[in-house]
């Protein structure tokens, strides 16, 4: 398993398990983000902080991968964040792309692009995994 899939387990068992310990081992010290809340460099701890708040705001979220692609130092996922809306239980979708540069085998960088609430990608099976084998 290259070094770069190693770092991409880890980094969906913090997202789908709750393993916030893991995060200094899979986000640098500063991770520069590009996302809706634009240009931004965000200390590890901050960072740490948002994603535990995203998860107690929408409980269940998972990200659902449909195509990536890996290098030594770069990553992009074709994805879909999915959870249940906690008022109604009722699916939400949002359909999205990320890539990602690492750097001493950490998140060090990432460009996410989102599309509007309710979107998902329907051209393509879903990955088991975020690093299994592509499924296009």
């Amino acid at each position: 398993m290259s070094e770069v899939s190693a770092l991409f387990d880890r980094w969906e068992r913090v997202w789908h398990e709750g393993q916030y310990d893991l995060i200094p081992t899979c986000v640098g010290q500063h991770y520069i983000r590009h996302d809706e809340k634009g240009d931004r460099t965000v200390t590890l701890e901050a960072y740490a902080a948002e994603l535990a708040a995203v998860h107690r705001e929408r409980p269940g979220t998972r990200v659902v991968v449909y195509d990536h692609l890996f290098t030594d130092d770069r990553a992009w996922f074709r994805f879909s964040f999915v959870w249940p809306d906690p008022q109604s239980g009722e699916r939400r979708s949002r359909a999205g792309m990320q890539s990602y540069r690492i750097e001493d085998g950490k998140l060090a960088e990432t460009w996410i692009t989102l599309l509007p609430l309710g979107t998902a990608w329907t051209d393509a099976v879903a990955q088991e995994r975020w690093t299994s084998k592509r499924s296009i």
